[in-house]
């Protein structure tokens, strides 16, 4: 196909226009010159490079750099930062150009872009590129949080256009836009571009669920917009009559959200109660916005009752995010419940656009404009952790940083806020590590409690101590928070370092004793007592668990086996066989007999032919076979997508995959022997197990069985669909 290179030069202008309106708002002419520059640079580099659609390369950092001015509102310097984002990376310009050219803040954000994206050494078996990126991310978001603002843009442009990659990596960047962006940009108060972030990673995860969940979404449009009507004018009517100047709309939730509710309570889209809400906007002045959101709050319950659970205030106390509303649920007409969020339009901003929203209104005097600069100390205090791993580092931020808050008292009266599922040895490392090293108990509300009690809002709490406490490896099953895991592993680490520097002196003693001088026998001894290293054996050691028979034993035998080990070493074991192995052949092909690699269908989601499925490499388990829909793949492919690989099933395996059927429905005379009978007639299955429970004449069955592919599955379900009495009929994907 011949390409217009005229019409594409005008789409370009076009498209370069538009970011110009777009971000008119915040720049002034000096502006204007420093995006032009930006833009002229940035499409001279990119001229001879073109996206996997065809498109001219630079309509994406044009594209990223609109979502930074509207969807995101930030000014001249990240609207430039992101027309140049791939520069340095990708083409000959050099971070001395760009400092040149466009100034130091400029070079750290393009910096900082090129650091996430580098290229990363992953030899070691535990390393992932993802999870060490996301470190690197949240390294840059404690030097300059438009770092990661441009960042989550660049991702949030490559999800809207990403139906030109190829699967493998459709699914990839899904896995880790749900496990990693999403969650960012929602901590972060980006709210509408976290909600695009999840549906549009989603559909490409879970398309047949996604599909169905947007089919019935559109069905009943007409009938929800009737709903909200009835529902919401009785409230128009009297905010309007008591005087306050407002917009009320409804929506339903995200395809995403309504499917997480679906898996959470185990329930058909029918079922999930919540499935809308109603916002009310009020255009309040600073002075009085509290006040009218909890008079709109008032007289929203006196016309609705609402569920006392439900009440959400976010305004005493806003999210560390910033966000602040007032939510709750109330029952509404035809018995359904509905959730209304009051918020004011500053609220509002903030909720949608997060910190650039936030610093807009810091200026104002807002008292709440700590909450976020708490949040980005808590990302240094765990960055203050360099010996974690990546994968443990990327768990901590998701733990202590994208969870739900607790807010507590101390003795003093100092408001403390930790995340949900904090124990009180995680409030004593809050104050200090020294506190938490001595901590003994606490008593909350003057009550005594362990270490490990749980806290929960609203509480008072004061941390015993004792000089003869020390840090234990046990503390680390108590805690929740990364600073004081942190504590307790530095504690430990100090304690550790005492005992074998004692262990290390007995060491060497024994060794001279033994006339031993090989420099690397403590490398064997470490493995061969199965030691992390040195330092646990010289521990042993002092504590007297490794003494010098133990080790004259280890001499004897190495010499006597020394042949035998040599051989050992020389075969590869099956751990070491890695995603590399596979040279040529990048696609594992299940059911085939000549495939030389031996792979196992992984019980967490029990895969069967038809299934779209991948392989994943394990440390000491050969090659586990899961499909893409799994709920570890989501973790699997955000961490370890190296260690991934294609797999497709071969049509002519006739091997038997273990699968289930859960299936609902109102007791009938006969109902067993009518299932029972359905499938005896498909061919070649075999039930494994079959239970049925009965309770006021509801059943719920339960029926594992081997099938040989989804068809022969798909074929059973049909046929009890039409068994009366059965109302609902899911696969089950674990045993």
């Amino acid at each position: 196909m011949k390409i217009d290179l005229e019409a594409e030069k005008k789409e370009i202008l076009k498209r370069y226009r538009k970011l110009l309106r777009l971000a008119k708002k915040s720049i002034n002419d000096l502006d204007k010159k420093q995006i032009r520059k930006a833009f002229d640079v940035a499409l001279e580099a990119h001229k001879e490079m073109r996206r996997k659609s065809g498109e001219p390369y630079i309509y994406h950092p044009i594209a990223v750099a609109q979502i930074v001015a509207e969807e995101i509102g930030l000014g001249t310097v990240s609207i430039v930062s992101a027309l140049l984002h791939d520069t340095v990376e990708d083409t000959e310009i050099t971070l001395e150009d760009i400092d040149n050219m466009f100034g130091p803040k400029v070079c750290l954000i393009i910096d900082g872009l090129t650091k996430i994206s580098g290229v990363i050494d992953h030899s070691d078996p535990n390393y992932s590129i993802q999870a060490e990126n996301f470190r690197k991310m949240m390294l840059s978001l404690s030097d300059d949080v438009r770092v990661i603002l441009v960042k989550l843009a660049d991702r949030l442009h490559n999800m809207r256009t990403m139906e030109f990659m190829p699967r493998n990596k459709q699914l990839k960047i899904s896995y880790e836009t749900l496990f990693i962006y999403a969650p960012l940009a929602h901590r972060l108060g980006l709210n509408s571009i976290k909600t695009e972030l999840e549906n549009l990673a989603f559909q490409y995860t879970e398309e047949d669920l996604f599909n169905e969940i947007t089919d019935k979404l559109k069905e009943g449009q007409k009938r929800l917009t009737r709903f909200i009507n009835k529902f919401s004018l009785p409230i128009i009517n009297k905010l309007t009559d008591k005087g306050f100047d407002f917009e009320i709309d409804g929506r339903h939730k995200s395809p995403y959200s309504i499917a997480r509710k679906m898996k959470d309570k185990n329930v058909p889209f029918e079922e999930v109660y919540d499935i809308f809400a109603i916002r009310i906007i009020l255009k309040s002045t600073p002075e009085s916005e509290k006040g009218d959101c909890w008079n709109t709050y008032s007289i929203i319950t006196d016309m609705y009752t609402p569920r006392p659970d439900r009440l959400r205030d976010w305004i005493s106390t806003p999210k560390a995010n910033g966000y602040e509303a007032l939510h709750t649920t109330v029952m509404g007409p035809e018995g359904r419940w509905v959730e209304v969020q009051i918020r004011t339009q500053r609220m509002h901003e903030i909720g949608e656009r997060g910190l650039a929203a936030h610093w807009k209104y810091k200026s104002t005097g807002d008292d709440h404009d700590s909450r976020v600069d708490e949040w980005i100390g808590k990302i240094r205090s765990l960055l203050d952790s360099p010996q974690n791993q990546a994968i443990d580092f990327i768990d901590d931020i998701k733990l202590n940083l994208f969870s739900d808050e607790i807010f507590v008292f101390t003795p003093a009266g100092e408001l403390k806020n930790l995340p949900s599922g904090a124990t009180a040895l995680d409030f004593a490392y809050d104050i200090h590590s020294k506190i938490g090293d001595a901590c003994i108990g606490a008593k909350v509300n003057h009550k005594l409690v362990p270490l490990n009690y749980k806290i929960r809002s609203g509480e008072q709490l004061e941390v015993l101590t004792s000089k003869k406490q020390r840090p234990k490896p046990e503390w680390l099953n108590i805690v929740t928070t990364a600073k004081a895991k942190n504590g307790i592993k530095n504690g430990i680490r100090r304690e550790r370092k005492l005992i074998a520097k004692e262990g290390k002196s007995k060491y060497f003693k024994i060794v001279e004793a033994l006339n031993e001088n090989n420099p690397k026998l403590l490398d064997e001894l470490v493995r061969h007592f199965d030691l992390s290293d040195a330092g646990e054996f010289f521990v042993r050691v002092a504590e007297k668990n490794i003494e010098k028979g133990a080790i004259k034993n280890y001499l004897a035998q190495r010499e006597k086996h020394k042949k035998q080990a040599e051989e050992k070493v020389s075969t590869p074991r099956k751990s070491e066989i890695t995603a590399k192995s596979f040279g040529k052949k990048d696609v594992l092909v299940l059911g085939e007999d000549k495939d030389q690699f031996d792979y196992k269908i992984s019980p967490c989601c029990n895969p069967i032919p038809g299934d779209e499925v991948f392989g994943f490499v394990t440390v000491v388990d050969g090659i586990k076979i899961h499909k893409t829909n799994c709920p570890n793949a989501m973790h699997l492919q955000a961490n370890f997508a190296y260690r991934t690989i294609k797999a497709v099933w071969e049509d002519k395996s006739k091997s038997s995959f273990l699968t289930g059927l859960r299936f609902t429905g109102t007791d009938d005379f006969g109902l067993v022997s009518k299932i029972t009978n359905i499938i005896s007639e498909v061919s070649e299955l075999k039930i494994k197990s079959i239970k049925f429970d009965a309770d006021h004449g509801v059943f719920e069955g339960r029926i594992m069985l081997y099938v040989q592919d989804t068809i022969q599955l798909t074929e059973l379900s049909e046929k009890l669909k039409v068994v009366k009495g059965i109302h609902d009929i899911k696969r089950i994907h674990t045993n």
